[in-house]
């Protein structure tokens, strides 16, 4: 079980061949790391699995290798979005081996053992997330690693510092790890390594970011989205050829937004930013970090109270909403978009002016 959806294996990968399983996507959601929230998000998870799913579909039919086999529907039969008459939250995929860095700790600081990626193996999810942004929107990580110094704007290309919301001439590719107990960014030299990557495979994998993130782009369009960024995983199969692996081109994986709006978790992301949960768990990945702890859980000082409950049934409509649009097929009995945004606006005129 993740934290927000679960996978079941009908058939394990072996070290040569791909096996099979299915996420079931749940209505749990996580923001800061910090695994399932207090509140459920009513049909996100089906949401979620439609939108993932048309994404695939589309970059199938662009010739871009995929994990991704089929949606399940309730009699069991595999099917696309197209054949859909109403919603549903399993997806097939080819499954593939995971394998997580061997944590050791030198000098009172943690340390991952990647030396098995230098092996060249195959069949395996590379331990990387790759992300794309088209713009810094307000709330980019971006703006804190340029503030707190670990990275310079000609890091990421730029040469000056991006202001909020700017949207960038060509996208920004950003990476960090996947499987370690934090995620952590790191240079593009340092992934290469740590992942036992060629330069001609690194060379493919941006080739595939790249057209990913139009596919993505041209779909959101669509449905009167801007895609900001978004984020991908990949992995080898048997051949040790690329392919995308997980989900892509959701509301958890990327960030959507309408006519200036954010439309996805960030939402909750904003809301909690104002608590004083958020502060401490800002602290205890600090204090974790210089401590080498590895459960930085363990040092935060409070839980994450529950979401406002108009603020959760708006975030829900919206993510109903979206899938309808986004796969131009209305599979929820939802108001458009447009309308919810405006609830969405009366709700925080409302917060702000009480």
């Amino acid at each position: 079980m993740g934290s927000v959806k679960d996978i079941e294996i009908l058939k394990k990968p072996t070290e040569k061949d791909m096996g099979i399983a299915r996420f079931h996507f749940s209505d749990r959601y996580s923001v800061f790391d910090w695994g399932e929230m207090p509140d459920h998000i009513h049909n996100k998870g089906a949401a979620l699995c439609l939108m993932g799913a048309y994404c695939f579909e589309k970059l199938e039919e662009k010739g871009i290798k995929t994990h991704y086999r089929g949606l399940v529907t309730p009699n069991g039969r595999l099917a696309i979005t197209r054949e859909l008459e109403t919603p549903v939250k399993v997806m097939e995929f080819h499954m593939v081996n995971v394998v997580r860095p061997e944590v050791r700790r030198e000098n009172e600081q943690l340390y991952y053992d990647y030396s098995f990626f230098a092996q060249k193996p195959t069949n395996f999810l590379i331990p990387l997330e790759i992300i794309y942004r088209n713009s810094l929107p307000e709330g980019s990580s971006v703006f804190k690693r340029l503030k707190n110094g670990t990275i310079k704007p000609e890091d990421l290309g730029l040469d000056r510092y991006p202001v909020p919301g700017e949207r960038l001439s060509k996208p920004i590719f950003d990476v960090s790890t996947k499987l370690e107990e934090k995620d952590r960014y790191i240079t593009w030299e340092e992934a290469q390594r740590i992942a036992g990557l060629s330069d001609e495979e690194i060379e493919q994998l941006k080739r595939m970011l790249s057209e990913i993130n139009h596919t993505i782009t041209s779909i959101a369009e669509k449905a009167s989205l801007i895609n900001e960024d978004g984020k991908v995983e990949f992995a080898f199969n048997p051949e040790r050829k690329l392919m995308v692996a997980d989900v892509v081109g959701t509301l958890d994986e990327c960030r959507f937004t309408f006519n200036g709006l954010h439309i996805s978790k960030e939402i909750a992301r904003q809301y909690y930013r104002r608590t004083s949960w958020y502060t401490d768990v800002e602290s205890a990945k600090k204090e974790a970090d210089a401590k080498g702890v590895k459960n930085w859980k363990s040092l935060c000082g409070s839980k994450p109270p529950p979401l406002d409950q108009e603020l959760l049934q708006i975030i829900s409509q919206m993510y109903m909403a979206t899938a309808n649009a986004f796969i131009e097929h209305k599979l929820f009995d939802v108001p458009s978009l447009d309308e919810i945004v405006a609830s969405y606006k009366d709700y925080l005129s409302e917060k702000h002016a009480s």
